[in-house]
């Protein structure tokens, strides 16, 4: 039996009365074993579940197929000559108690599965004559050899509750009706898959407004990274030349660019981009415009500029980051290529260009993601307009700042809920993609 593996399964099938007994009484086991207190922690775990699904638990599991019923009524009191109004089912409390109520119950089935593999390690410890840890040696442990449990129960907890918990919460909204579509605010019901063929059907209006602005977003997020990344490394390799003088000072001017808060610069150039702003009367006035031009009125316009915006916000950080990267480059490779009869186009090509897609693979996927999600620039700039009359979308949004207007401006939070889980889906998909097939993680010591 001491060979056997540890497990739930084991436990029921070759665990001692204790160790069976603890599957209908949690720690009844590890009592047993003379493991008292962490018995009665477990114990007290199980009687706190129970209470819990007696008073709150049971309920809200039994309200989550019909998210609520009762609707808000309106009464008219004849004493008082006035209508009073009678509370109503909260869709949205039931779904997120019913949420709740579902971790609660997964995470009594992994103590359950815990206590049960304990007491029948400890079974097996015993009838192999070995010594079983005192309270004072496991708390011991928890500040030696298992000090990352220690250390890492926190902050699991707290993604747990603030992050996933929330997470799970959010993406059930894309499977009901809760939006102010016919008043479902209040009261909502399950919706099944209809939200998704809303936004992925392409003859509809949500469904129109989906892949435009995902092919807009993907087209930002290309021109952003890339074009920020080679002309910040161009202007790093600039700043670097040996004939190059003041490296310093260069460094000094982009470096206080970034000093400036991002949103302070955005809406100051929002500010000086409008018709009346700084720089259609400026332009004006020396003759070389006789309108205002369409900065922010005009679609091809606002990405435009947007992207020649961000160029300026964006560059100077890949400065920085490529500067030392460019600084460690072994000069033996450019000085055995010059030796070859290299000129700096082909240096740059063959040595400067694959040795940094090499080292920056990281930053740059970072990078995409981080544009995809680059809320700051789009709805400070030119807060995702123009916008067509009837549209949810501007001709500027991404998915990000169309989640937001859909949820906090217009309160489609089903709709917005499906944005949120194709978004992610989106960026799961490029980032495996591109870093499992990029150098970097398939030849590590590639440049070791």
């Amino acid at each position: 039996m001491g060979n056997k593996q540890i497990s739930a399964r084991n436990a029921l099938r070759y665990g001692d009365l204790y160790t069976r007994l603890s599957a209908v009484v949690m720690g009844a086991g590890l009592i047993g074993h003379k493991q008292i207190v962490k018995g009665l922690l477990v114990l007290l775990f199980q009687a706190a579940f129970v209470f819990y699904m007696i008073n709150t638990g049971i309920h809200s599991l039994s309200m989550m197929p019909s998210l609520g019923t009762q609707e808000q009524g309106k009464v008219w009191n004849e004493a008082k000559q006035i209508f009073e109004y009678t509370t109503g089912d909260n869709s949205q409390q039931i779904l997120l108690a019913g949420v709740v109520a579902l971790f609660v119950i997964a995470a009594i089935i992994v103590l359950w599965i815990l206590q049960m593999r304990h007491s029948y390690k400890i079974q097996l410890i015993k009838e192999q004559g070995g010594h079983v840890p005192t309270l004072k040696e496991d708390l011991r442990s928890l500040l030696d050899q298992n000090l990352h449990m220690t250390l890492m129960t926190l902050p699991c907890l707290g993604i747990l509750i603030f992050n996933i918990v929330p997470l799970v919460y959010m993406i059930s909204m894309a499977f009901t009706t809760y939006s102010k579509e016919d008043n479902h605010l209040m009261l909502f019901d399950w919706d099944g898959l209809h939200q998704f063929q809303r936004v992925l059907n392409m003859n509809g209006n949500i469904g129109r407004q989906f892949w435009h602005v995902l092919a807009w977003t993907i087209v930002w997020a290309i021109f952003a990274t890339f074009l920020n990344y080679i002309l910040g490394m161009i202007l790093a390799m600039i700043i670097n030349r040996k004939d190059t003088k003041g490296k310093g000072f260069w460094r000094f001017c982009f470096v206080l660019s970034i000093a400036v808060p991002q949103f302070v610069t955005l809406m100051i150039m929002n500010i000086m981009l409008q018709p009346s702003g700084a720089i259609n009367v400026l332009l004006q006035n020396l003759g070389l415009i006789s309108s205002p031009l369409p900065f922010w009125q005009n679609a091809m316009w606002a990405r435009i500029t947007i992207i020649v915006i961000n160029l300026w916000v964006g560059i100077p950080y890949t400065m920085l980051q490529v500067t030392g990267i460019l600084q460690n480059i072994p000069n033996e490779l450019y000085e055995a290529a010059k030796m070859d009869g290299a000129g700096p186009v082909r240096i740059f090509f063959k040595i400067t260009l694959p040795y940094m897609l090499f080292v920056t693979t990281p930053y740059l996927i970072s990078s995409f993601v981080g544009n995809i999600n680059n809320f700051n620039v789009i709805y400070l700039l030119s807060g995702g307009g123009p916008t067509y009359v009837g549209d949810t979308a501007g001709q500027t949004d991404l998915l990000v700042t169309w989640l937001y207007k859909l949820t906090v401006d217009q309160q489609y939070y089903n709709l917005g809920a499906v944005i949120g889980i194709m978004t992610f889906i989106i960026l799961t998909i490029v980032t495996l993609v591109t870093y499992r097939n990029s150098t970097s993680y398939k030849n590590e010591e590639a440049f070791m």
